[in-house]
């Protein structure tokens, strides 16, 4: 199976009970990869840092509640961001016209030999090398 780096937004609809079907999606599509293997599924530190963000500040949780969440991705791998990761994230902003955010998820993505990244910040299907854009919720605009 692929390997899939999950961004945020992805996680935080796994919760966000504010927006219904997403979640219901989110959800449904995390109960499939959790049956693959364990490599499956990768984040990086940013996104992890992210979510606790998220779910403190937009979600009002409490950091316990938070770090409670932060536990229930441990299935995941976790990419550490890196000084390689962040020069090849400058490098992206500058050639591939999008936010230096978003090239840092795409960098991790790419360092983790990921063949898909899940987001809605970018467009579905566009292609960065061999890491192909999919946007879990493309059909629910």
């Amino acid at each position: 199976m692929s390997r899939i780096f999950l961004d945020t937004n992805f996680l935080v609809y796994t919760y966000d009970e504010g927006s219904p079907l997403k979640q219901r999606r989110a959800r449904e599509l995390l109960a499939q990869l959790k049956r693959t293997p364990a490599d499956v599924m990768i984040i990086s530190t940013q996104v992890f840092q992210e979510l606790y963000n998220n779910l403190t500040k937009k979600m009002q949780e409490s950091p316990t509640q938070a770090k409670e969440k932060l536990l229930e991705w441990t299935e995941a791998d976790i990419v550490g961001i890196s000084r390689t990761i962040v020069l090849a994230a400058a490098d992206l902003h500058a050639s591939a016209t999008i936010s230096f955010w978003d090239a840092l998820i795409v960098a991790a993505a790419q360092s983790a030999g990921c063949d898909e990244l899940w987001t809605e910040d970018l467009q579905d299907g566009r292609s960065f090398g061999v890491l192909k854009v999919r946007n879990p919720f493309a059909d629910m605009a």
